[in-house]
């Protein structure tokens, strides 16, 4: 393979030929030079100050197993600077409607200066790099990464195109923010009276992000948190630590105040104690199921989700379009090598697409995968072992079988402590998979390159909703038809809170410019649209105004 031809230095030259050019002082570290013999080194951000820690936790390059970054091993007798920075906070939040108004058009400028420097071919370049390097993924992935963020610090930034570029107004106006926060005024019961509705921040708030998106999941939920008026404590997952904090110096050089946000790095159950003892009011957290529980019950339920994704598809009676929904399905299940919330984890065919040979040329695609361009690559969070032992869980299902894949990648450097597997399938029959011995192991999501293949016909369609209602995630999914009767019937009885409908349907797509989050929960959160933003990152507070005048004649009578 490449990886064995050229070694492991000569693909970082390969994915990485751009040295940084044009960069901003901002930026702390070249993508190109980080590696075991040149480690690059993470650091917390608490007042306004970046600062290091006793004890520091070594990441092994993904691609080598060398130490190449160091970040903050924070230790419980260093947590009480961002604990005293959480309760300074005030619960009127940094700014309101009615309090430092200014700082809503303050964000809408800084995200107007940030977007117009992510726009440079060489800052999208640098943070595509820095993302491939922490979380290998292809550069297109990585690149799109970086434009949704843009595109989203854009939407509330208040610039406009002209000409394809985007330019600042001369008299800034950064109403896109501002209109976050609008109100909204009911008549009372009598002159004077009137009550206005208020979206007002939490003021103390934290959010914990994953691995697998580092620059775009962290990126648009703290800008959320900050645009409604809170302070957030953010804590990303350690491997990708590095890309936060470089885009969090873009945004001090763009204006952001420098103790506006703070960082903590380090191990869970340190950070866990940092929320008990600063009790933001309200936590964000993006990744795991079981984390999100133990979080949801150690801060009395003031949370908000978005947990696990074992996210459908389901493939409908009309077949069109083959190689485009074959093409749709594959970069569903694999771009990033599965490591997406709402990566396609099972796909239920019509026996209409069965004919039509679906099967065979999603089986072409995968093998056409490889770890030279990061179309395969590294997964994070579960073992090659860990992922070929579910495989072989799941067939022995009766009639299940190894569709693709199911192999180890050969031929690499990749640390054992991650991952590395061909683009997988598994085959299981809808009735056997339905079995109550059988539901949860053919449901279980495996966060890499691995997903579940059935078939159905037009009287198991039933059994399809069925499988539906008992998942017990609801993030992601796809309905691909157009027939609009089968579209009605499925959509009316399932819950995933971003649906994608019609025979373009994915289930990954990029948050910038709809709604993205999970349904069927009250703790539910979503990113990167105005409601997600608001819901939150914001409550309503309702004002009542009573200013008179008394009516003549008043009669005051007890009750």
């Amino acid at each position: 393979m490449l990886v064995r031809k050229l070694g492991h230095q000569g693909l970082l030259r390969a994915l990485l030929p751009a040295a940084q050019r044009c960069i901003g002082s901002w930026a702390s570290v070249d993508p190109a030079k980080i590696s075991g013999s040149n480690p690059a080194t993470v650091s917390n951000l608490v007042f306004g100050k970046w600062v290091g820690t006793e004890k520091q936790l070594t990441i092994p390059d993904p691609l080598n197993g060398e130490p190449f970054i160091t970040v903050p091993d924070t230790q419980l007798h260093e947590i009480e600077p961002f604990v005293k920075s959480l309760l300074a906070v005030p619960k009127s939040g940094v700014h309101n409607p009615l309090k430092n108004p200014e700082r809503y058009l303050l964000y809408g400028e800084v995200s107007a200066k940030a977007a117009e420097e992510m726009r440079k071919p060489e800052v999208l370049d640098y943070f595509a790099r820095l993302v491939q390097r922490v979380a290998p993924k292809s550069y297109a992935q990585a690149a799109g990464e970086v434009t949704v963020t843009r595109r989203f610090l854009e939407n509330f930034s208040g610039d406009q195109a002209v000409g394809g570029r985007c330019f600042l107004l001369e008299n800034f106006s950064g109403d896109q923010v501002r209109f976050l926060a609008r109100s909204f005024g009911v008549p009372g019961d009598h002159a004077g009276q009137a009550s206005h509705g208020y979206r007002w921040p939490y003021g103390p708030v934290a959010l914990i992000t994953p691995f697998n998106f580092p620059l775009e999941i962290p990126a648009l939920q703290m800008m959320g948190a900050l645009y409604m008026g809170n302070k957030p404590l953010v804590h990303t997952d350690h491997k990708v630590a590095i890309v936060l904090e470089e885009f969090v110096r873009l945004l001090h050089a763009c204006g952001m105040p420098l103790d506006d946000v703070d960082i903590i790095g380090g191990r869970g159950q340190v950070v866990n104690e940092v929320l008990l003892q600063g009790k933001p009011a309200n936590t964000l957290f993006t990744g795991s199921q079981k984390v999100a529980e133990k979080l949801a019950k150690d801060l009395h339920g003031k949370v908000r989700l978005e947990d696990a994704g074992f996210d459908w598809k389901v493939l409908g009676p009309d077949v069109r379009d083959v190689d485009y929904v074959a093409w749709q399905c594959d970069q569903d299940a694999y771009a990033c090598s599965g490591q997406k919330c709402s990566a396609q984890s099972i796909l239920f065919m019509h026996d209409n697409w069965v004919e039509a040979g679906l099967e065979g040329k999603l089986r072409d695609l995968a093998s056409t995968r490889k770890l030279s361009d990061l179309t395969i690559g590294p997964v994070l969070s579960w073992t090659t072992e860990a992922m070929l032992q579910h495989a072989q869980r799941l067939l022995q299902i009766p009639g299940a079988r190894m569709a693709w894949g199911g192999q180890p990648l050969e031929g690499h450097t990749i640390p054992k402590v991650y991952g590395a597997i061909q683009p997988t399938a598994v085959f299981v029959p809808l009735r056997e998979m339905l079995k109550p011995e059988n539901f949860e192991v053919a449901t279980t999501e495996v966060f890499g390159p691995f997903q579940v293949l059935t078939h159905y016909g037009d009287a198991e369609l039933p059994h399809v909703l069925e499988a539906l209602e008992r998942m017990k995630a609801h993030l992601t999914a796809a309905v691909v038809s157009n027939d609009a009767h089968f579209l009605q019937h499925v959509l009316a009885n399932t819950v995933n809170g971003t649906t994608y409908a019609g025979i373009r349907a994915r289930t990954t797509g990029a948050p910038q410019n709809h709604w993205f989050g999970p349904a069927g929960d009250p703790r539910g959160a979503g990113i990167g649209t105005p409601e997600a933003i608001k819901l939150v990152w914001s409550c309503h507070r309702e004002i009542i105004g009573d200013h008179g005048p008394l009516p003549p004649g008043l009669q005051l009578v007890q009750s």
